[in-house]
């Protein structure tokens, strides 16, 4: 089993995409990135930790490779945003991809190269790729929210403007 660290903004819209695909083991919700050992959520949602908001995907890579999970990770975000993603204001809503192997990290910049050289987007591509540290798991109302919550999870996700962004970005040329 390899693990993958993706931050695309708040977590709860990170799991499903990921969720439930055959050699996915699991996508847990975390802390990655910052100063603060042990972090909670009120600590990381002041902006004030240095911590993204990631999901954290345990695979099998010989049923799901890395790159399906760029492929995967990429429609899901606005990779020109600086400030967080939709209506999630704040660093703990940045992009960035932390890679665990140098494998990882070379196939997410030649993925970020490819973006970047496809003329999609008018703005910089400006989603970090950082080297994993210590994956801090998010409290347990965080996980599997999108199952637990789907009213919650489907409102806050329209509210937000992620759908109508990747609807309106990412479509199929």
């Amino acid at each position: 089993m390899e693990k993958a660290t993706f931050a695309g903004g708040c977590f709860w819209c990170m799991v499903k995409p990921f969720d439930e695909l055959p050699g996915i083991i699991k996508v847990e919700s975390g802390y990655m990135g910052g100063n603060v050992q042990n972090p909670t959520y009120e600590q990381v949602k002041t902006g004030t930790t240095g911590h993204y908001e990631v999901v954290q995907i345990t695979y099998d890579p010989t049923l799901f490779s890395y790159k399906q999970l760029l492929e995967l990770y990429w429609p899901q975000i606005d990779p020109t945003d600086p400030d967080g993603q939709f209506h999630d204001r704040g660093p703990q809503y940045r992009t960035a991809i932390f890679y665990h192997t140098e494998e990882q990290k070379l196939l997410a910049e030649k993925y970020k190269k490819e973006i970047e050289n496809s003329n999609r987007f008018s703005k910089p591509i400006v989603t970090k790729i950082i080297e994993a540290d210590t994956f801090y798991l998010a409290e347990d109302y965080h996980q599997d929210f999108y199952k637990k919550n789907p009213k919650e999870y489907e409102t806050d996700r329209t509210l937000s403007g992620r759908d109508s962004f990747i609807a309106e970005n990412w479509k199929k040329d």
